[in-house]
């Protein structure tokens, strides 16, 4: 199984004694939709666990401010070539593991996609398209975790909420009325949707956690499937247990 996933032994698992654990993550298909800051933690993430091929959804490309809020440095002639997020992110993890696919960004040809998929990340800013993949993925019966982070400015420090929000069979509706209504934003005003690389890996590992619940490599005690970290306050407040 290592050999069909990594490019080199997973002498991590092995040294802790957590091979068997590990298994349960050996999914054949995970997806992750909108490769921003958050969506590039979450790849991270689970580009180190023994998912058998991951899928890369985002063809924007790659530019100077993605790399102040992603994993890694980032150098000054791979920014030059500006490849796409997707296509970026692929080629960076391809040299530890195999089976990462790049895709195009998500559209009525592409949604079709997912369906083959075990497991979805949604991390998409634009809220419209976020409710589209949503719906897609509820009719597939695809289970997902969607995340989002609200920054806001006051007066001379930042404040806001990482959200984690798991929609799965037993939490479809209540999932969805959990996810943000879409509304119209201007593309120019990118200062409006603050993105700070801490924040951004914070939401991705919040997330990965709780998808490592769902498969049962961590126990879970409250089922939770919304939470919410509140940055000022240091607090998570989980809802919807099931």
């Amino acid at each position: 199984m290592i050999d069909d996933v990594f490019k080199y032994s997973d002498t991590a698992s092995s040294h802790y004694d957590i091979v068997a654990v590990s298994e349960k993550l050996a999914l054949q298909a995970v997806a992750i939709v909108g490769l921003g800051g958050t969506g590039s933690y979450i790849l991270d993430l689970v580009a180190k666990t023994y998912v058998k091929s991951i899928h890369l959804y985002d063809d924007d490309q790659f530019e100077i401010r993605n790399a102040f809020r992603s994993p890694g440095a980032i150098s000054p002639q791979v920014l030059a070539k500006k490849p796409s997020k997707a296509e970026h992110f692929r080629d960076a993890y391809s040299v530890m593991r195999n089976n990462i696919c790049a895709h195009g960004n998500i559209d009525e040809l592409t949604i079709e996609g997912l369906r083959d998929m075990d497991f979805v990340f949604l991390a998409a800013e634009l809220g419209h398209l976020r409710m589209y993949v949503a719906e897609k993925l509820e009719e597939f019966g695809v289970p997902f975790i969607d995340v989002g982070l609200e920054v806001k400015k006051s007066d001379d420090a930042l404040r806001g909420v990482l959200r984690v929000t798991t929609s799965v069979e037993k939490s479809r509706a209540i999932a969805k009325s959990r996810l943000p209504v879409p509304r119209e934003i201007d593309e120019d005003k990118y200062s409006e949707r603050i993105q700070i690389a801490d924040l951004n890996a914070l939401n991705a590992a919040l997330a990965v956690i709780k998808w490592k619940k769902i498969f049962g490599f961590y126990d879970d005690y409250e089922n939770e499937h919304n939470s919410k970290y509140l940055i000022n306050n240091n607090c998570i407040i989980n809802k919807d247990h099931a």
